[in-house]
């Protein structure tokens, strides 16, 4: 095969658009390599599940103009550490860090973060999910993870690991029925804790599951923790919707990016009959993006399974990995994550640390 030329490639990528940057691939800037009749493309997102069928896109598209056959493909992703807010440090080893928050409780935040989470890492990326819910953890059950973190160094604790993912929680250390009768700063103090003193290796996303509300744990977070963006889990209903803006309305006055909003339990169909019911009304979740201009990343039906599976400790994305609703988790990790990937990159690690000492 004769070699094909960098400019006719950036001329199929202008054709093609990318669903998760909103922008085609040539000014997404993938297109790492042209070499012979083979391409390299590089997507700043984790793409396990679209990179067979963008290969085969991209080949039957560039073969046309050339009018050769088809040239061979490659798609992988290169997860870069995106800016998050200004005077937090980053954390070491870890590029991005997804807060996941609602208004309200029982809108279904933990069982999404853990779908979230699972659905990123079966697209390819490293992940964690740290449980910030002190006072109900449940991502423990939900991951089947049990026993206790250890310790190579006396200092820093492993983190537990469930299905493919690293996970850290108070429910961990805890027995699961002991309430955890604290006041604010204990609860602050631990949370930091769980963060810093759990070495979590390398990992491309950290997903946070917060406690519902806009309190000292979500402030504490916006402060000390450098948050890549935040996603707003709601439901139709009103009342959810009322809190849902709450917490979008705090993560913007403390500088964390919204990375967009999920409403959950958007619809339900009957496993009997088939028909679809708007139990808790309709559309709410994207009208409230609308109005405040920030992405709609999807929606969740109210599926028994959901709740079943995340109860048995294997949550939907692993459980059902082919079902309808692994694939919805999973188109909603890669709207997140390219989010993210659209957000400046910072470059303050690859600069080395400058020492001065007087002699």
């Amino acid at each position: 095969m004769s070699e094909l030329s960098r400019e006719l490639v950036e001329q199929v990528l202008q054709k093609i658009q990318d669903p998760y940057l909103g922008k085609d691939l040539a000014s997404a800037g993938v297109l790492k390599s042209v070499q012979g009749g083979r391409v390299e493309i590089e997507l700043p997102y984790p793409s396990a599940g679209v990179a067979p069928q963008l290969s085969r896109d991209i080949a039957e598209a560039v073969g046309k103009i050339a009018g050769k056959h088809p040239p061979e493909i490659q798609v992988g992703h290169h997860i870069q550490t995106h800016q998050a807010q200004r005077g937090v440090k980053l954390l070491e080893g870890i590029r991005n860090v997804v807060a996941v928050a609602s208004g309200k409780g029982g809108v279904g935040k933990s069982t999404t973060s853990v779908n979230l989470a699972l659905a990123l890492s079966r697209e390819g990326a490293r992940v964690g999910i740290l449980d910030a819910d002190i006072y109900g953890p449940s991502q423990p059950r939900m991951l089947g993870i049990t026993g206790k973190p250890t310790s190579k160094d006396g200092k820093k604790m492993e983190p537990m690991e469930g299905h493919g993912i690293r996970a850290m929680s108070i429910g961990f250390l805890v027995d699961e029925e002991t309430p955890m009768v604290w006041r604010g700063p204990m609860v602050m103090q631990a949370l930091e804790q769980l963060l810093s003193d759990t070495r979590w290796g390398e990992l491309d996303y950290l997903v946070i599951d917060l406690p519902p509300g806009t309190g000292d744990t979500q402030l504490t977070l916006a402060q000390k923790v450098p948050v890549s963006g935040a996603v707003i889990v709601t439901t139709p209903q009103d009342i959810a919707l009322l809190d849902a803006r709450k917490g979008l309305k705090m993560f913007e006055k403390v500088g964390v990016p919204i990375l967009g909003i999920i409403e959950n339990m958007s619809f339900y169909i009957c496993p009997k009959c088939g028909n679809e019911d708007d139990i808790f009304g309709h559309g709410g979740g994207a009208m409230m993006a609308e109005q405040y201009g920030v992405e709609f990343l999807g929606a969740v039906p109210l599926d028994r399974r959901i709740r079943d599976e995340a109860d048995s400790g294997a949550p939907t994305v692993v459980a059902e990995p082919d079902s309808q609703l692994a694939r919805i988790y999973r188109e909603l990790a890669r709207h997140v994550a390219g989010r993210i990937a659209l957000q400046a990159v910072d470059h303050t690690h690859r600069f080395p640390k400058i020492v001065v000492q007087n002699r």
